[in-house]
Formats: structure tokens, sequence, C-alpha cells
């Protein structure tokens, strides 16, 4: 009997000395790793950003923090830390412009252990494609796109207009002035205007591929001096003049969603992945009276569609390579596509990275756009964007280093022209001068 109490008495003590010991902090605890993400202010990320609790509940030693910033904001403090090995940031998100200079820079980590079940081969070829060097994976892509028109269906069948599936830049130049009713605040069409390489050149080097224009020949020639990027930029600002919204030379992907989604813009030709947002009666006025077609063309054989995907990668060096894997992984696996779709809905994941979603019956049920955005995203060709050969690789850009600067110098010109500030012909002979001066600096030209 007194044996009993002793047993018992000890194990009260030693249960009463744990529990002083975890009351004074000294029981063991898990050690805290914390990410810095920089992202770009889109909706998907910002959803992904709302769905971060189900990662760290999974991974109780992780706390994420997030730094999110406009896109050309983001792009420039992300070039400047990785280039400086600055290390303010454990995961990057960076577009396919990036992933293979970088990687061959040695500035990124190659993703190997991304998880047994994390089916890399089940990513689209061509986004997968984008962000691999010599088949190593060197970020994973969070959401791929192309472009195409997103259009109201009410308003066209009110001018008794009849968008093809594949439409001519004549049909959008001409439904954009018929559908024009400025006293009524509707515009026939709103591009990007806001000055930066992935911003309003994203889609003017898109529409110039289908013009027939390319950004350097063969020889690495600047070609802003080529009848064809005239009849781009022509085009381009004499349309927004007559048909486009006001401050449209401000305006990039996120201001003219807010006005498609407000029912300002009878057309809009943007990223593949606004389909969701236009279509989703939470953000939009307009949610079921939107259709699809694919990026205009000139009748040469080209589309003006671009290809791009947001891609999470980790910057070299980086003591945090394990934690950041673990949520690369869980951000771009087929579970978080389920975590979003029983959250938000099937429509609303994020789309154009993994070919099991574009087989999956309940995507394809509610997301009218889901064959036309991967039709678009095979139709972009990365290796022969325009009609005539290039020595680069990208649709909408030129892959090499220099583009991110010289496509911002252009971006600035050619918004400078939208705006009024400049004409076409000068914001031309600008571009062309300022190209030809970096190539020869960099030594491509003599």
């Amino acid at each position: 009997m007194l044996n009993a109490i002793r047993e018992v008495t000890v194990k009260h003590v030693l249960s009463a000395l744990l529990g002083a010991a975890t009351l004074l902090g000294a029981a063991p605890s898990v050690a805290q790793t914390t990410l810095t993400i920089a992202t770009v202010n889109n909706g998907d990320m910002i959803r992904m950003q709302a769905l971060t609790n189900d990662f760290t509940a999974k991974n109780p030693d992780i706390t994420v923090k997030w730094v999110t910033l406009e896109e050309n904001v983001l792009r420039q403090r992300v070039t400047t830390d990785i280039a400086t090995k600055g290390g303010q940031f454990d995961v990057l998100t960076i577009g396919t412009y990036e992933v293979p200079i970088w990687a061959k820079k040695n500035w990124l980590v190659p993703l190997d252990n991304l998880g047994a079940d994390y089916d890399a081969a089940d990513l689209l070829p061509k986004i997968r494609d984008a962000v691999s060097v010599s088949g190593k994976l060197y970020a994973a892509p969070f959401y791929g796109e192309s472009s195409m028109v997103m259009y109201r269906t009410d308003l066209f069948q009110k001018a008794g207009l009849t968008m093809p599936e594949n439409p001519t830049w004549d049909f959008v130049i001409d439904a954009a002035n018929k559908l024009t009713d400025k006293s009524g605040g509707v515009y026939g069409i709103c591009l990007r205007g806001k000055a930066g390489w992935g911003e309003n050149m994203a889609f003017l080097t898109a529409m110039s591929n289908s013009f027939g224009a390319r950004w350097f020949d063969e020889k690495w020639q600047p070609q802003f001096d080529k009848p064809e990027w005239k009849k781009t930029l022509s085009t381009y600002v004499d349309l927004m003049k007559a048909a486009g919204p006001p401050g449209a030379s401000s305006n990039g992907f996120n201001e003219n969603l807010a006005l498609f989604n407000s029912g300002k813009c009878a057309m809009w030709i943007d990223a593949t992945v606004a389909a969701s947002f236009v279509t989703n009666p939470k953000d939009s006025k307009v949610a079921d009276k939107v259709g699809f077609a694919l990026a205009p063309n000139a009748g040469l054989g080209k589309n003006a569609n671009w290809l791009w995907a947001w891609n999470l990668a980790i910057p070299a060096g980086s003591k945090k390579t394990a934690a950041a894997e673990k949520f690369i992984a869980w951000a771009t696996s087929k579970d978080y596509t389920k975590l979003v779709a029983s959250k938000e809905g099937w429509a609303n994941v994020p789309p154009g990275t993994r070919t099991s979603l574009y087989q999956n019956p309940e995507y394809l049920k509610v997301a009218p756009f889901a064959k036309l955005t991967l039709a678009s995203i095979d139709a972009a060709d990365p290796n022969k964007p325009s009609v005539q050969p290039v020595p680069y690789v990208g649709v909408q850009y030129a892959a090499i280093p220099e583009f991110q600067g010289i496509g911002t110098a252009v971006g600035q010109q050619f918004s400078a022209a939208l705006a009024g500030s400049s004409t076409v012909d000068a914001a031309l002979a600008a571009a062309q001068t300022a190209t030809e001066r970096e190539m020869k600096r960099a030594g491509y030209i003599k």
C-alpha cells in the first residue's frame, strides 16, 4: 500500500515539475523557420495568402511572411535582391522570362525535392519547358496563361455582332468602334497602357508578332524602324484613342480587370487567367455576360497571344531551402488545386499548369474558358514567336538579360505615344535609338 502511495506521489511530483518547466519555457520547443515570400498582387496570389493556414497547420515549425507588390515593383525588388545576393526573400515569385536566365547564372536552386507525390510529369509541356534548364525544374509554376479576347455577349447581341472564335484585328477594331458609348461610360476595348516590359510591352509585343514585327532580326539589329512596328503601334494608338477608356496609359492588368468587371469594357484582350475573375459573380457585375475568343490575328498565321507563367523559386544561397521547397510543393500541388476548389469552386482554381486539370470533368463543367485557355497556351511558340525568324526565345519578350531594361525603356516611349505626349513616329525612333545603344553596349552588335 505504501509503495503504491509512493508511486502515485512520485508521478504527481514529476508531473508538477514538468508542468513548471513548460511554464518557464524549459520544455523542448519546435524551432521556427520564417519564410519571407515575395509575390505579385494578382488575384490568385491574394487567394493563396488567405489559404496559408492550411500550409502552416501541416508545418507548425514554419511561419510565412508575405511581401505583396505591384508587378513592376516586384520585378525591380526581386531582381535587385537576387543580383546583389541581398537575401531578403526565401521564396520568389518570378516569370518565365527570369527562370532560364537566372538558372544559367546559378542564381536559383534546382527544385529536386518537391516530394514523391508532386508529379512533375503532369505539368503542361509548354509551361514545364519554360521553367526548366537541361531538363531540371528551377521554378514551379503557380499559374500559367496565354492571352485571349474577353467580350460582353449582351453588348455584342444588342449591336447585332457575332464574335468569331478566331477574330481578325479588322473585326476587333470595327466592333470596338461600334460598341463604344462614351456618354454611357462603356468603351469598345480596354488594353494595357501602363509602361513596363511585362505590362504594355507584353501586350504590344504579342500584338506585333501578329503583324509580322519582331524585336531583332537574326543579327540582333533592332527592328523598330520597320513598317511592321509602325503598323502595330499606329493601330494600337488609333484604336485606343477612338474606343479606349480615358487615362489608358496608366492601366495595366489589374486596372483593366476592374474596368471590365464594373461593366465599362465591351472587349478586353489580356491574360487567360482573368477568365475566372470576369465570370465570378463575387468579383464581376457582368459575370454571366462574358464570352471568349482567341487573341486576334492579321491574317499572317500568328495570333497575338503570349505564353507566361508566374512561378515560385528559391534564390541560391538560401539557408531555408528545405522549408521553401515544402511551401512551393504545397502551393503548386494538385492538393492545393483541390483546396481552392473546396473553398472557392472549381472555376477559380489556378489555371494553366497541369494536364490533369484539363481532363477533370468537374473543372470543364464550370469553366467555359478552359478549352480556349489550353488551345491558346498550346498555340504559343516561344521558339517561333513571329512570322519572320528571330535569334531569341520568347513570345512577348526576348529571353536575354538586357531585355528587362530595354523593354521597360521602350514601354515608356509607347505609353507616352498612347498618352499623347509623344507621336507614334517619335516613340518608334526613340525605341530604335535606345535599343541600338543597349545592344551595342552589351556586345550583340557593333
